[in-house]
């Protein structure tokens, strides 16, 4: 197929562009590099170098003779530019990882709020109008997150995507209906992803657009499979606290000597997913798209949960690491459970890859080896949901409110 990965740039594009050009598919990247360029807002870099994208696909071909084609454009802009593309090169599907992807970045300041909106949601309906326009019947495969259900306790697994609910009618009875899971949003990037669940659901009704909406869990992990080919073609590696994800952080903390930050009393449970089962959960979305006229496709993309502070118990008995209680700058329950279904992946033959002490030993093994590229300063996570909260939080963490206890 002829597969147009929309940010393929990023944490998930790459590796998910690698692995599908391995698999034969004609891959072409559309990506405006704006991650590239939140490093430098940010002032810190990716743990793991990264090359240009120009070099990476260069090395990529010369590895395997396979082309990866990159093209740079913003979706949430360039309207025109995407649809000339999207008419010249007609793609049989499309992922779609073009959003901002950090819940803390969105909640930074009102620009950073204003700027995920914007992105995020103005990306999504530029491709779905554009597909509408063009009459272009390709899947569109969508990276979404389990965060668009919320993390309240409700004591039942949370189906994928669709809830039956009855209705009590007019005359007394009970009419039965199957309704999007209703979304409760914890940040500004959550809440454009279930934006984007708007959409779909019109777009597919509207216009039978197949879709397909992956909600994933919080994604761990370095290499994958095509990432290990070569020493230029390594992911990015996230540790700061507005990108990094909760379990690579606490790795690398434990790396380089730094105590595990637990925000809170831990006791927040959240579903996770290995980068290498992520990118064979796209490839299986791929093979198996709805029928045109269905309704919009979801899967629960995850495959374990855990809570934060058994993560960071199961971390510090392999690392020996110890371990910091700090306020939570996030607005949510203390604590939760997450019962989750994921059968259709399993049902597709996903076979998941669950944490061993083995491939979390290898991500500190890379952040030991690029150690001297780590921040201290930018560890721990200070980007508040609310006024009140940061008033709270002191930004010097690392000297006066860590408490820690082996």
């Amino acid at each position: 197929m002829k597969i147009a990965v929309m940010g393929g740039d990023g944490f998930i594009g790459w590796p998910t562009s690698l692995h599908l050009s391995d698999a034969g598919h004609d891959i072409h990247i559309l990506d405006n590099l704006s991650r590239r360029w939140i490093d430098t807002e940010l002032g810190v870099q990716s743990l793991t170098p990264m090359d240009s994208i120009q070099e990476r696909t260069r090395i990529w071909h010369a590895e395997t003779g396979r082309r990866i084609h990159f093209n740079l454009i913003d979706l949430a802009k360039d309207y025109e530019l995407l649809k000339k593309w999207l008419a010249d090169n007609r793609p049989d599907a499309i992922v779609h990882f073009a959003e901002q992807r950090a819940a803390p970045y969105s909640m930074k300041s009102d620009r950073h709020k204003n700027y995920t909106v914007n992105n995020n949601v103005n990306a999504t309906h530029n491709l779905l109008n554009a597909l509408v326009e063009l009459q272009l019947d390709a899947h569109l495969v969508h990276l979404g997150t389990m965060g668009v259900y919320g993390y309240s306790t409700v004591g039942a697994a949370i189906p994928e995507g669709y809830l039956r609910v009855g209705i009590e009618t007019a005359d007394g009875q009970t009419a039965s209906q199957e309704i999007l899971y209703p979304s409760n949003p914890g940040s500004i990037y959550h809440l454009t992803k279930c934006l984007d669940q708007l959409l779909f659901h019109f777009y597919a009704k509207n216009d039978a657009l197949r879709i397909t909406d992956l909600h994933q869990g919080i994604v761990w992990g370095t290499h994958t499979e095509q990432t290990r080919r070569h020493a230029q073609l390594i992911n990015r590696f996230d540790y700061d606290g507005d990108y990094g994800t909760v379990l690579n952080r606490f790795l690398i903390q434990a790396a380089i000597g730094y105590p595990l930050t637990v925000h809170g009393t831990g006791g927040q449970t959240r579903a996770f997913i290995h980068i290498q089962d992520s990118v064979r959960c796209i490839e299986l979305a791929l093979k198996n798209p709805p029928a045109r006229g269905a309704r919009v496709e979801i899967f629960n993309q995850m495959t374990e949960t855990h809570r934060v502070r058994d993560l960071a118990e199961i971390v510090a008995k392999i690392t020996g690491s110890a371990i910091a209680w700090m306020p939570n700058p996030r607005k949510e329950a203390p604590e939760n459970e997450l019962i989750v279904r994921n059968d259709k992946f399993r049902d597709l033959g996903l076979d998941p890859t669950t944490l061993k002490a083995g491939l979390m030993s290898e991500i500190v093994d890379i952040a030991r080896k690029f150690a001297y590229r780590v921040d201290r300063a930018r560890v721990p996570a200070v980007s508040a949901w609310t006024k009140d909260i940061a008033a709270t939080i002191n930004p010097d963490l690392e000297g006066k409110r860590l408490k820690s206890v082996s």
